[in-house]
């Protein structure tokens, strides 16, 4: 759903007060932390969707993937994960096998143990993961704090949603596929311990929302505006070809209908403000961290196989809480 109904649903919702609840919905954080002690805290999330590939265990991998990533984005580790499932009555069984095995491979990379979860019928196949990771109290990471000067970094390249949707039209080469698969497999596992070691003012995980849609909850919580470097956008093969090309979807134009008059381009080309709308799935991290810092964050980072790209900085408050250049 996109944010503006999510929005509208959420704030005819009762809520209990709790002083406990140290992030819940009202800033569209990436999960909820919930204190239990001095010294930890518990993060909650869940994720789950339909196919994008045809391979039932790469699909399994990529929705775990997912489902864990609001762990790292909001600075925890994952200790817990427990099985979402729907799935047709008269599908073959196996399939399922192989989505859960995917899925509990990555939970296993990520660390984590799976402990359960919950299957009903449906006529579409759709899996994911609720997950518990834990924290420190004062080491959170919101998805609001940006301060001016800050420098914005993307830990992975954007176009999943273009490529999967020109994957189904059998358009992609198997170099592009494999590419594909490895940005949606690949946990922020990684870049997450290597962030965490920082002063990081802000974090997000790009997914449905796109690169601008969780940008924009970043920029305008933190009260904000985002200065975003279009040339250094990291985005994955072919994508801009295939967004020249029309291949893409309803949800990025959603996207693109709810920040309209939120963002300014700066003469860029149709094709890029696509890439920037795409919804992503098991997207990067996106964070803001003080300038002095970004040399030493970003030398970690290059460690990484998955390379990170600095695409923007913060300024105070101006008229756009965005402005693409």
């Amino acid at each position: 759903m996109g944010p503006e109904a999510l929005s509208n649903i959420l704030e005819t919702i009762p809520v209990k007060e709790d002083k406990n609840l140290l992030v819940g919905y009202e800033k569209s954080d990436d999960a909820s932390v919930y204190q239990i002690s001095d010294d930890k805290a518990i993060i909650q999330t869940l994720d789950f969707f339909t196919p994008m590939v045809d391979d039932p265990y790469i699909f399994g991998q990529i929705a775990a993937a997912n489902s864990l990533s609001d762990v790292y984005a909001m600075g925890g580790k994952p200790i817990t994960a427990m099985n979402i499932v729907c799935f047709p009555e008269r599908e073959d069984v196996n399939i399922l096998k192989e989505i859960l095995r995917g899925g509990a491979e990555k939970i296993l990379e990520s660390g984590a143990v799976l402990s359960g979860g919950h299957s009903i019928y449906d006529q579409e196949i759709k899996y994911g993961l609720s997950v518990t990771g834990v924290c420190s109290p004062k080491k959170i990471l919101k998805n609001h704090g940006s301060c001016e000067g800050d420098i914005l970094v993307l830990t992975k390249p954007l176009g999943t949603g273009i490529l999967t949707t020109a994957s189904k039209m059998g358009e992609l080469t198997d170099e592009q596929m494999k590419e594909v698969i490895k940005n949606m497999t690949t946990l922020n596992k990684y870049a997450g311990e290597i962030i965490t070691k920082y002063p990081i003012t802000a974090c997000t995980d790009i997914t449905g929302f796109g690169f601008l849609g969780h940008l924009y909850e970043m920029a305008s919580s933190s009260e904000k505006t985002f200065i975003i470097e279009s040339q250094y956008v990291p985005y994955l093969s072919g994508a801009k070809e295939f967004a020249k090309d029309f291949y893409i979807t309803g949800s990025g134009q959603r996207n693109r209908k709810s920040l309209e008059g939120k963002v300014k381009f700066e003469n860029i080309p149709f094709e890029i403000e696509e890439i920037l709308f795409d919804p992503q799935t098991s997207g990067g991290l996106l964070f803001s961290v003080p300038v002095e810092y970004i040399t030493y964050v970003m030398e970690e980072l290059s460690g990484l196989e998955i390379k990170s790209a600095i695409v923007g900085s913060v300024e105070k408050k101006g008229e756009f809480s965005i402005i693409v250049r």
